[in-house]
């Protein structure tokens, strides 16, 4: 486990670490577009619909409790690109377990045996961290709207309102927390990356919207947020 504590001697190893966690959130934080691939992108492809979570229906305010941006397949696919990342991640960077290794680490370099997410086909294990932690993400961003919606914020068509800090920080927090109760033996959660994680958090509005405004250049967003 020492292997993998991160330094922090100097702005460059800070810069590297950030990096890391980045990375190592990367397949969890990527729910949301794996949402939008599976709840969106693919059913308008073949001219099919999805199914809603809200059914289409309004809160007791009048507004939908979701809104048409969230579906089940959107919250299963979401979760599902979470897990195949994870594993991607795992089998590309199998064995980097050391801070020399970073930015890239691999997601299963602290795996505790007597875990119960430890199996010894280590896939298995890469595939259930991902999936639970995109489907707390899925979670946190339909909190997030459920919230966007008591304030009266909507959709409009196909664009989102504009909501930064309800639009990010729900889903990192879910992200997170889901983290610290599941998986804090893991690399995830290991003390000397702990602050970084949390960092992570504060950074995720910002890198949200660089995101957006690269999505809005190439035209996979009809709006920079």
């Amino acid at each position: 486990m020492d292997g993998v504590v991160f330094p922090s001697t100097g702005l460059f190893d800070v810069a590297l670490n950030i990096a890391s966690v980045i990375i190592l959130f990367g397949p969890a934080y990527l729910a949301n577009t794996g949402a939008m691939l599976f709840g969106k992108w693919i059913p308008d492809l073949f001219g099919v619909g999805n199914h809603k979570i809200d059914s289409g229906k309004n809160w007791y305010d009048g507004n939908r409790a979701l809104g048409d941006g969230k579906s089940w397949e959107g919250l299963i696919g979401g979760a599902a690109v979470s897990s195949c990342l994870t594993v991607a991640a795992h089998k590309l960077w199998e064995g980097n377990t050391t801070s020399s290794n970073r930015p890239f680490l691999d997601p299963l370099a602290i795996l505790e045996p007597e875990s119960w997410y430890h199996f010894d086909d280590l896939w298995i294990s890469a595939a259930i961290i991902g999936f639970i932690l995109g489907m707390s993400c899925m979670i946190g961003d339909s909190v997030g709207s459920f919230v966007k919606r008591r304030k009266g914020l909507r959709r409009e068509g196909d664009v989102s309102s504009k909501a930064p800090l309800l639009d990010t920080l729900p889903f990192a927090f879910a992200i997170l927390l889901s983290t610290l109760i599941l998986f804090k033996d893991t690399i995830y959660f290991e003390s000397s990356v702990r602050p970084y994680a949390v960092a992570l958090l504060v950074l995720t509005p910002a890198i949200h919207r660089m995101t957006n405004i690269l999505g809005y250049k190439i035209g996979l967003k009809s709006v920079p947020y």
